[in-house]
């Protein structure tokens, strides 16, 4: 055969099908290993962290643990009920943790709708053009700025005002909403505009066709199939602010604070906050309450991701 004949001995060996011919597999095992070291490292991470909540001296209401998931789970309820304290047998995270779902519940309030609203006019309504780039830019920076100045620009326009003491809100906890609310809305906004791109652009002409208007076109037939999409990103920026620390620190979360939280305007501490106080007790005691801290926000986030996965197969059923 001819050389550059297909089939030909020559083409066969060529330098350039043989390097195609290995890259495929070398490439799909750099993958594995990337899948296998990381869920190796999350094991290991979540085992020293059970390993450090039970951990502790042989003496102490709730330190004498084995290793058994009843026993676990009564640690953390135990943590969960009780409040902070400078004894490590008594200490507790009741105060954080109805902060957090104050915060958590308030911040769906706020973020969700602004977040969803902003990313169905964008993705619907605003006609393309430099405007629309622009936002879109501005929207994709700010998803990738960090929390911290985030906090920076809550402590100056929610708590100080600008120095406008009339209008300033101070370190409450509505000024932690809303500190958290902008750092989900980027997240939101993109997540929404993904899950409406996907619906086919067929299902918007027929309904047009149908004589519906573009509202009733968007509501009721663009943003129901969307409808799994945007309530998994909406669910997994509220994750997210839930594990927050440092802009909460920065617009005033209490480090201490012994009194549940009854209304926006109280003041007001976290569940991630009270953890980094904990951990950083120099009493070696406190590293082992901070580990149930640890053990109580896994719970929630990991039961946050699980409503999303539910909410998520509920609503593709009906595709």
């Amino acid at each position: 055969m001819s050389a550059g004949v297909p089939g030909s001995t020559e083409a066969r060996y060529h330098p350039d099908r043989v390097a195609r011919r290995w890259l495929g597999p070398i490439f799909g095992a750099a993958c594995l290993a990337a899948t296998c070291t990381g869920v190796v490292a999350l094991a290991v991470l979540l085992g020293s962290v059970i390993t450090a909540a039970l951990k502790g001296p042989p003496h102490g209401p709730w330190y004498a643990v084995g290793s058994h998931l009843r026993e676990l789970v009564a640690l953390c309820r135990k943590l969960a009920t009780e409040l902070q304290a400078t004894e490590p047998e008594l200490a507790g995270f009741r105060v954080g943790l109805v902060g957090s779902l104050w915060l958590l519940g308030l911040v769906a309030m706020v973020g969700i709708p602004v977040g969803i609203g902003a990313g169905v006019f964008l993705e619907e309504y605003a006609p393309p053009g430099r405007f629309r780039r622009i936002i879109q830019t501005n929207i994709a920076n700010l998803a990738g700025v960090p929390s911290i100045v985030y906090g920076i620009l809550g402590l100056a326009v929610f708590v100080r005002a600008f120095g406008w003491k009339g209008i300033a809100l101070g370190p409450t906890l509505i000024s932690g909403v809303l500190t958290l609310s902008l750092l989900i809305l980027p997240i939101i906004v993109i997540t929404t505009q993904e899950a409406l791109r996907a619906v086919p652009r067929s299902l918007r002409q027929a309904a047009l066709a149908l004589g519906a208007s573009r509202w009733q076109m968007i509501r009721d037939h663009v943003v129901p199939a969307a409808l799994p999409g945007i309530l998994t990103g909406a669910i997994l920026g509220l994750s997210r602010a839930i594990g927050e620390t440092a802009p909460l620190i920065m617009v005033g979360a209490a480090g201490s604070i012994l009194q549940v939280p009854r209304g926006p305007r109280d003041l007001y501490t976290a569940l991630p906050v009270e953890i980094y106080n904990y951990a950083k007790q120099p009493d070696p005691r406190f590293q082992t309450v901070a580990a149930g801290g640890i053990l109580i926000l896994l719970a929630i986030l990991l039961s946050m991701n699980a409503v999303a996965i539910v909410i998520r197969n509920r609503f593709r059923r009906y595709d």
